[in-house]
């Protein structure tokens, strides 16, 4: 059974963390506070974190037993936006705010937006003139700006050069 979540494996050695299994979970089990799912050697685990906590990508879990779970995001499909040749970035930043508007789980990226299929808002992006494929990748989306994860950073601390905040 794993009851705790270690962000970002902070506090482990580098030793630790290159020794611990991976605990590939797709977007879907990682947003859940109990779910079950397997590990790379096979393992099955029971997972049963707080209520609210998000498990990101790079964070890990410490079972009962003191066994060491690396997460990682895995490959899931996703629809992938990016402009059209010669088009304005303006247009990725619009489709941002029609996406976050509805509530849609997204990851940004410098040059694109990752999200969920969904064959209405593939539409409505087309419509848009941007452009819509499908991909198998890990999804991320941001946390948002009030569950303390806009940084992907949920529920810790880390630091910027000389100061320090809370997540």
């Amino acid at each position: 059974m794993i009851h705790k979540c270690l962000p970002q494996g902070a506090g482990l050695a580098a030793p630790l963390l290159s020794r611990a299994a991976v605990f590939a979970l797709d977007w879907d089990l990682r947003q859940r506070s109990r779910f079950q799912a397997s590990d790379e050697q096979g393992r099955d685990w029971g997972v049963v974190l707080p209520r609210g906590q998000v498990v990101r990508g790079g964070d890990v879990l410490v079972a009962e037993d003191g066994s060491l779970l690396r997460v990682v995001a895995a490959p899931q499909p996703v629809m992938v936006v990016t402009l059209k040749e010669g088009a304005p970035g303006f247009e990725l930043l619009r489709a941002a705010y029609h996406l976050g508007n509805r509530h849609v789980p997204l990851e940004l990226q410098p040059d694109r937006l990752l999200l969920e299929p969904d064959a209405v808002l593939a539409d409505m992006l087309r419509q848009m003139g941007l452009v819509v494929t499908e991909a198998m990748l890990g999804f991320e989306p941001e946390g948002g700006a009030y569950s303390g994860g806009g940084h992907g950073h949920d529920g810790h601390d880390h630091s910027h050069g000389e100061h320090s905040h809370q997540h």
